[in-house]
């Protein structure tokens, strides 16, 4: 069963490399969803399982990041999913 999930995560993660961070460990997990910089955080789905191995790593963050919170919520938008993808900040 695929689960999706929208992780808004705070703290110092701009700046820092997060995004491509996450990105390249999103993909190796084999998770799909996006990550950018905005309000309402990133997109992840998969497996239950492969989905909690991305909020496990998004709470770690990179190696030059302080992730202060990671907050989740069911994402119920339309957007087809293919892959892991960094888009661009709005």
């Amino acid at each position: 069963m695929r689960v999706r999930r929208r992780l808004r995560i705070t703290g110092r993660v701009q700046g820092v490399f997060y995004r491509d961070w996450f990105t390249g460990e999103a993909r190796a997990i084999g998770v799909e969803g996006w990550v950018r910089n905005r309000m309402d955080g990133s997109v992840v789905q998969g497996s239950a399982e492969m989905v909690q191995a991305a909020i496990a790593k998004a709470r770690i963050g990179s190696p030059a990041s302080r992730v202060a919170d990671v907050s989740i919520s069911d994402d119920e938008s339309a957007d087809i999913l293919n892959g892991f993808v960094k888009r661009p900040t709005v």
